[in-house]
């Protein structure tokens, strides 16, 4: 099944910047703000606008300042921060008129949802973050323990500054943008628990190998300023949330601590948590009508 295409389009930011943007589901529906991982830009995923269109939701997604064909910011003295994105965001549910949403974030896109929890209180109705990261800062939180090898060494240049993490990611972020899909499976299947469903895989790697592709189309600029935005405190308060927020995370991730998600739990007001013990980095991927039922209702609650 190829499913229903998504559109690209193009939306005006702060500092003449331009935002590359894609939408699909049901225009009109409950628009719904998918957050995609690190590094990541805007690229038609099926699988999600067909869950878009079953809902009655209207997706819509970007490519973060310095991916695909988004403009970069200047990087500011102080380095990037998750807070930065909000006002982008805000940009793009202006220009498509939207006033209310709900927002779903995965991995290094999951502190972009918990940002809208806490910023955008008045527009963001739930949000959920997905095998999302903890803040850096978080009290009583080791961040880096129990995380894969390759996040260590990438995150570990991000703290050493802008320089070094680009020169980090020419060497090991550039060449994974020319791989294909094959080879992006075949680094899934590492990442696979008993919990995954392995049919899901095929269509996950030709998105992620896509999404990659063109997240390097501008060089290092986008995974650089991600990394050390996530690397970094965020600009905001996780205690702060006061709209309904879903946490799900995984015993069995080898790419996020299930550290991180434990630490959200405890520490987002009134989190809705699903920590499962079996689960990986991939397995709410495929949770998604599941998760995005949850968000639903608790947006209708919190009315």
């Amino acid at each position: 099944m190829d499913g229903m295409a998504g559109e690209l389009g193009t939306v005006a930011a702060a500092e003449g910047r331009t935002l590359e943007i894609l939408t699909a589901g049901i225009p009109g529906g409950c628009p719904w703000l998918w957050v995609s991982g690190t590094p990541s830009a805007a690229v038609d995923f099926p699988r999600l606008g067909d869950l878009a269109i079953k809902l009655g939701l209207w997706l819509v997604t970007w490519s973060r300042p310095g991916y695909g064909g988004s403009t970069p910011r200047r990087l500011p003295d102080g380095g990037p921060r998750i807070v930065d994105d909000v006002p982008d965001i805000e940009a793009i549910l202006d220009a498509l008129g939207l006033d209310e949403f709900v927002v779903v974030g995965w991995s290094g896109g999951g502190p972009r949802a918990l940002a809208c929890a806490a910023v955008l209180s008045g527009r963001c109705r739930a949000a959920a973050t997905l095998a999302g990261l903890a803040p850096f800062d978080g009290a009583g939180l080791d961040w880096f323990a129990g995380m894969g090898p390759g996040n260590v060494a990438d995150f570990s240049a991000a703290v050493q500054g802008p320089e070094a993490y680009a020169a980090f990611q020419e060497k090991f972020f550039l060449p994974m943008t020319s791989a294909n899909a094959a080879e992006v499976a075949a680094g899934l299947g590492q990442l696979l628990t008993a919990t995954d469903e392995v049919s899901c895989t095929e269509d996950l790697a030709r998105w992620l190998a896509e999404t990659m592709h063109r997240a390097g189309a501008q060089g290092v600029i986008g995974v650089r300023d991600d990394g050390l935005a996530l690397a970094a405190p965020w600009g905001f308060d996780v205690s702060s949330i006061s709209v309904p927020t879903a946490i799900w995370a995984g015993g069995q991730d080898a790419t996020v601590p299930y550290a991180h998600g434990q630490w959200l739990a405890a520490n987002v007001p009134a989190a809705v948590a699903h920590l499962m013990d079996e689960a990986g980095h991939i397995t709410p991927l495929n949770h998604l009508e599941e998760v995005l039922d949850e968000l639903l209702d608790l947006a209708r609650l919190n009315r």
